[in-house]
Protein backbone atom coordinates (compact mmCIF):
# COMPACT_ATOMS: atom_id res chain seq x y z
CA UNK A 1 0.00 0.00 0.00
CA UNK A 2 2.91 2.35 0.64
CA UNK A 3 3.97 2.16 -3.00
CA UNK A 4 0.40 2.61 -4.22
CA UNK A 5 -0.04 5.75 -2.12
CA UNK A 6 3.26 7.09 -3.40
CA UNK A 7 2.10 6.57 -6.97
CA UNK A 8 -0.38 9.43 -6.54
CA UNK A 9 2.57 11.78 -6.01
CA UNK A 10 4.30 10.28 -9.02
CA UNK A 11 1.34 10.64 -11.39
CA UNK A 12 1.59 14.40 -11.85
CA UNK A 13 1.46 16.36 -15.08
CA UNK A 14 4.43 18.26 -16.41
CA UNK A 15 8.15 17.74 -16.34
CA UNK A 16 8.20 16.63 -19.97
CA UNK A 17 11.08 17.63 -22.23
CA UNK A 18 9.36 17.12 -25.59
CA UNK A 19 5.73 16.72 -26.58
CA UNK A 20 4.11 18.55 -23.70
CA UNK A 21 0.90 16.80 -22.60
CA UNK A 22 0.61 14.71 -25.78
CA UNK A 23 2.49 11.70 -24.39
CA UNK A 24 2.20 12.59 -20.71
CA UNK A 25 0.26 9.51 -19.61
CA UNK A 26 0.69 6.06 -18.05
CA UNK A 27 0.00 2.52 -19.17
CA UNK A 28 -0.65 0.65 -15.94
CA UNK A 29 2.21 1.57 -13.59
CA UNK A 30 4.52 2.65 -16.45
CA UNK A 31 5.01 6.26 -17.47
CA UNK A 32 5.09 6.63 -21.26
CA UNK A 33 6.16 10.10 -22.37
CA UNK A 34 7.62 11.01 -25.76
CA UNK A 35 10.84 9.19 -24.97
CA UNK A 36 8.92 6.10 -23.89
CA UNK A 37 7.45 6.00 -27.39
CA UNK A 38 10.87 6.45 -29.04
CA UNK A 39 12.36 3.80 -26.75
CA UNK A 40 9.72 1.30 -27.84
CA UNK A 41 10.18 2.24 -31.50
CA UNK A 42 13.96 1.80 -31.53
CA UNK A 43 13.88 -1.34 -29.36
CA UNK A 44 11.21 -2.97 -31.54
CA UNK A 45 12.97 -2.01 -34.78
CA UNK A 46 16.30 -3.29 -33.46
CA UNK A 47 14.74 -6.59 -32.42
CA UNK A 48 13.10 -6.99 -35.84
CA UNK A 49 16.45 -6.35 -37.53
CA UNK A 50 18.11 -8.96 -35.32
CA UNK A 51 15.47 -11.53 -36.31
CA UNK A 52 15.89 -10.53 -39.93
CA UNK A 53 19.64 -10.98 -39.64
CA UNK A 54 19.08 -14.39 -38.07
CA UNK A 55 16.87 -15.37 -41.01
CA UNK A 56 19.79 -14.66 -43.34
CA UNK A 57 22.00 -17.06 -41.40
CA UNK A 58 21.98 -20.84 -41.11
CA UNK A 59 20.71 -21.26 -37.54
CA UNK A 60 17.93 -20.21 -35.19
CA UNK A 61 19.84 -21.41 -32.13
CA UNK A 62 19.77 -18.33 -29.84
CA UNK A 63 23.27 -19.17 -28.57
CA UNK A 64 24.73 -19.17 -32.08
CA UNK A 65 22.87 -16.35 -33.82
CA UNK A 66 25.33 -13.54 -34.54
CA UNK A 67 25.07 -10.18 -36.30
CA UNK A 68 28.60 -9.38 -37.44
CA UNK A 69 30.08 -5.90 -37.97
CA UNK A 70 31.34 -4.96 -41.46
CA UNK A 71 34.62 -6.37 -42.76
CA UNK A 72 37.82 -4.46 -42.06
CA UNK A 73 37.98 -3.35 -45.73
CA UNK A 74 34.79 -1.29 -45.30
CA UNK A 75 36.57 0.99 -42.84
CA UNK A 76 34.17 3.60 -41.52
CA UNK A 77 31.92 3.44 -44.57
CA UNK A 78 28.36 2.18 -44.95
CA UNK A 79 28.21 -1.57 -45.55
CA UNK A 80 25.64 -3.54 -47.56
CA UNK A 81 22.75 -4.74 -45.43
CA UNK A 82 23.77 -8.41 -45.35
CA UNK A 83 27.48 -7.63 -44.97
CA UNK A 84 27.52 -5.53 -41.84
CA UNK A 85 24.83 -2.98 -42.65
CA UNK A 86 22.43 -4.72 -40.29
CA UNK A 87 25.01 -4.38 -37.50
CA UNK A 88 25.25 -0.66 -38.20
CA UNK A 89 21.47 -0.19 -38.16
CA UNK A 90 21.08 -2.25 -34.98
CA UNK A 91 23.79 -0.13 -33.34
CA UNK A 92 21.86 3.02 -34.26
CA UNK A 93 18.65 1.51 -32.86
CA UNK A 94 20.41 0.50 -29.64
CA UNK A 95 21.66 4.03 -29.11
CA UNK A 96 18.22 5.42 -29.92
CA UNK A 97 16.61 3.13 -27.32
CA UNK A 98 19.25 3.67 -24.62
CA UNK A 99 19.39 7.45 -24.97
CA UNK A 100 15.59 7.68 -25.14
CA UNK A 101 15.35 5.66 -21.92
CA UNK A 102 17.81 8.02 -20.23
CA UNK A 103 15.72 11.06 -21.23
CA UNK A 104 12.58 9.26 -20.01
CA UNK A 105 14.34 8.88 -16.65
CA UNK A 106 15.08 12.62 -16.69
CA UNK A 107 11.38 13.36 -17.16
CA UNK A 108 10.46 11.08 -14.25
CA UNK A 109 13.06 12.84 -12.07
CA UNK A 110 11.53 16.20 -13.01
CA UNK A 111 8.07 14.94 -12.06
CA UNK A 112 9.29 13.73 -8.67
CA UNK A 113 11.44 16.78 -8.02
CA UNK A 114 14.55 14.68 -7.40
CA UNK A 115 18.12 14.84 -8.67
CA UNK A 116 19.34 13.30 -11.90
CA UNK A 117 21.48 10.59 -10.29
CA UNK A 118 19.69 7.73 -12.07
CA UNK A 119 19.92 9.04 -15.66
CA UNK A 120 23.51 10.15 -15.06
CA UNK A 121 24.39 6.67 -13.81
CA UNK A 122 22.67 5.12 -16.82
CA UNK A 123 24.63 7.54 -18.99
CA UNK A 124 27.87 5.94 -17.79
CA UNK A 125 26.56 2.54 -18.92
CA UNK A 126 25.67 4.06 -22.31
CA UNK A 127 29.19 5.50 -22.52
CA UNK A 128 30.67 2.05 -21.84
CA UNK A 129 28.60 0.54 -24.67
CA UNK A 130 29.32 3.41 -27.05
CA UNK A 131 33.04 3.15 -26.39
CA UNK A 132 32.96 -0.45 -27.67
CA UNK A 133 30.91 -0.05 -30.84
CA UNK A 134 31.45 3.58 -31.86
CA UNK A 135 34.32 5.45 -30.21
CA UNK A 136 37.01 2.74 -30.36
CA UNK A 137 36.14 1.61 -33.91
CA UNK A 138 36.32 5.24 -35.08
CA UNK A 139 39.68 5.72 -33.36
CA UNK A 140 40.95 2.51 -34.98
CA UNK A 141 39.53 3.36 -38.40
CA UNK A 142 37.02 0.57 -39.00
CA UNK A 143 33.65 -0.61 -37.73
CA UNK A 144 35.08 -4.14 -37.81
CA UNK A 145 36.65 -3.46 -34.41
CA UNK A 146 33.20 -3.37 -32.77
CA UNK A 147 31.87 -6.52 -31.13
CA UNK A 148 29.30 -8.76 -32.88
CA UNK A 149 25.75 -9.05 -31.58
CA UNK A 150 25.53 -12.64 -30.46
CA UNK A 151 26.07 -14.67 -27.30
CA UNK A 152 28.91 -16.99 -28.23
CA UNK A 153 30.34 -14.67 -30.88
CA UNK A 154 30.47 -11.82 -28.37
CA UNK A 155 32.30 -14.01 -25.87
CA UNK A 156 34.73 -15.07 -28.60
CA UNK A 157 35.35 -11.40 -29.40
CA UNK A 158 36.13 -10.61 -25.77
CA UNK A 159 38.49 -13.60 -25.62
CA UNK A 160 40.27 -12.67 -28.85
CA UNK A 161 40.70 -9.01 -27.93
CA UNK A 162 42.12 -10.03 -24.56
CA UNK A 163 44.72 -12.35 -26.10
CA UNK A 164 45.56 -9.77 -28.78
CA UNK A 165 47.25 -7.75 -26.02
CA UNK A 166 48.98 -10.62 -24.28
CA UNK A 167 47.20 -10.89 -20.96
CA UNK A 168 44.48 -8.26 -20.71
CA UNK A 169 44.50 -8.50 -16.93
CA UNK A 170 47.72 -6.46 -16.98
CA UNK A 171 45.78 -3.51 -18.45
CA UNK A 172 45.92 -0.94 -15.60
CA UNK A 173 42.44 0.45 -16.39
CA UNK A 174 41.11 -3.11 -16.45
CA UNK A 175 42.61 -3.62 -12.99
CA UNK A 176 40.81 -0.52 -11.73
CA UNK A 177 37.51 -1.58 -13.32
CA UNK A 178 37.63 -5.10 -11.84
CA UNK A 179 38.60 -3.70 -8.43
CA UNK A 180 35.64 -1.31 -8.51
CA UNK A 181 33.26 -4.07 -9.64
CA UNK A 182 34.31 -6.35 -6.78
CA UNK A 183 34.30 -3.50 -4.25
CA UNK A 184 30.79 -2.49 -5.36
CA UNK A 185 29.63 -6.06 -4.81
CA UNK A 186 31.29 -6.23 -1.40
CA UNK A 187 29.95 -2.87 -0.19
CA UNK A 188 26.36 -3.50 -1.29
CA UNK A 189 26.44 -7.11 -0.07
CA UNK A 190 27.45 -5.84 3.37
CA UNK A 191 24.70 -3.23 3.21
CA UNK A 192 22.03 -5.63 1.96
CA UNK A 193 22.86 -8.33 4.48
CA UNK A 194 22.74 -5.79 7.29
CA UNK A 195 19.31 -4.52 6.19
CA UNK A 196 17.96 -8.09 6.00
CA UNK A 197 19.36 -8.81 9.44
CA UNK A 198 17.87 -5.63 10.93
CA UNK A 199 14.47 -6.04 9.23
CA UNK A 200 14.11 -9.76 10.08
CA UNK A 201 14.78 -10.10 13.81
CA UNK A 202 14.29 -13.29 15.71
CA UNK A 203 10.78 -14.09 16.87
CA UNK A 204 9.71 -11.83 19.72
CA UNK A 205 12.32 -9.13 19.03
CA UNK A 206 11.73 -5.70 17.52
CA UNK A 207 13.00 -4.56 14.16
CA UNK A 208 16.33 -2.79 14.49
CA UNK A 209 16.74 0.90 13.67
CA UNK A 210 19.49 2.69 11.68
CA UNK A 211 21.19 3.42 15.00
CA UNK A 212 21.72 -0.31 15.50
CA UNK A 213 23.02 -0.62 11.93
CA UNK A 214 25.50 2.22 12.43
CA UNK A 215 26.65 0.71 15.71
CA UNK A 216 27.21 -2.68 14.08
CA UNK A 217 29.58 -1.28 11.45
CA UNK A 218 31.35 0.94 13.96
CA UNK A 219 32.09 -2.19 15.97
CA UNK A 220 32.81 -4.29 12.86
CA UNK A 221 35.14 -2.05 10.84
CA UNK A 222 35.51 0.99 13.09
CA UNK A 223 33.38 3.35 10.97
CA UNK A 224 29.85 3.61 9.61
CA UNK A 225 29.19 5.65 6.50
CA UNK A 226 25.48 5.81 7.40
CA UNK A 227 22.28 4.73 5.61
CA UNK A 228 22.47 7.54 3.03
CA UNK A 229 26.24 7.35 2.67
CA UNK A 230 26.27 3.66 1.74
CA UNK A 231 23.99 4.35 -1.23
CA UNK A 232 26.18 7.23 -2.35
CA UNK A 233 29.25 5.04 -1.94
CA UNK A 234 27.61 2.22 -3.91
CA UNK A 235 26.75 4.65 -6.72
CA UNK A 236 30.29 6.07 -6.79
CA UNK A 237 31.86 2.60 -6.89
CA UNK A 238 29.48 1.35 -9.59
CA UNK A 239 30.00 4.40 -11.82
CA UNK A 240 33.76 4.02 -11.55
CA UNK A 241 33.47 0.34 -12.47
CA UNK A 242 31.58 1.22 -15.65
CA UNK A 243 33.81 4.18 -16.49
CA UNK A 244 37.15 2.38 -16.12
CA UNK A 245 35.84 -0.66 -18.00
CA UNK A 246 35.22 1.70 -20.93
CA UNK A 247 38.65 3.28 -20.57
CA UNK A 248 40.40 -0.10 -20.49
CA UNK A 249 39.17 -0.99 -23.98
CA UNK A 250 39.46 2.53 -25.40
CA UNK A 251 43.21 2.67 -24.73
CA UNK A 252 43.80 -0.80 -26.25
CA UNK A 253 44.79 -0.53 -29.88
CA UNK A 254 44.62 3.27 -29.83
CA UNK A 255 47.41 4.44 -27.53
CA UNK A 256 48.83 1.02 -26.58
CA UNK A 257 49.49 -1.68 -29.16
CA UNK A 258 51.75 -4.24 -27.44
CA UNK A 259 51.15 -6.81 -24.71
CA UNK A 260 49.84 -5.06 -21.61
CA UNK A 261 52.41 -6.85 -19.46
CA UNK A 262 55.10 -4.79 -21.27
CA UNK A 263 53.46 -1.56 -20.12
CA UNK A 264 54.67 -2.26 -16.59
CA UNK A 265 58.36 -2.03 -17.54
CA UNK A 266 58.23 1.63 -16.54
CA UNK A 267 58.12 0.33 -12.98
CA UNK A 268 61.23 -1.86 -13.14
CA UNK A 269 63.09 0.89 -15.00
CA UNK A 270 62.59 3.49 -12.27
CA UNK A 271 65.93 5.11 -11.32
CA UNK A 272 65.64 3.88 -7.72
CA UNK A 273 66.60 0.30 -8.61
CA UNK A 274 67.32 0.13 -12.33
CA UNK A 275 71.07 -0.40 -11.67
CA UNK A 276 70.64 -2.79 -8.77
CA UNK A 277 72.32 -6.16 -9.36
CA UNK A 278 69.75 -8.61 -10.60
CA UNK A 279 67.58 -5.82 -11.98
CA UNK A 280 66.77 -5.02 -15.60
CA UNK A 281 70.20 -3.53 -16.28
CA UNK A 282 72.02 -5.06 -13.32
Amino acid sequence: MALLSFERKYRVRGGTLIGGDLFDFWIGPFYVGFFGVTTFFFAALGAILIFYGASLGDTWNPWLISIEPPEIEVGLGVAPLAEGGLWQLITICAHGAFISWAFREVEICRKLGIGYHVPIAFGVAIFAYTSLVVIRPILMGAWAHGFPYGIWSHLDWVNNVGYAYGNFHYNPAHMLAVSFFFTTTLALALHGSLILSAANPEKGEEIRTPDHEDTFFRDFIGYSVGPLGIHRLGLLLALNAGFWSAVCILISGTIWFDAWSDWWFWYVELPFWVDIEGGVNG
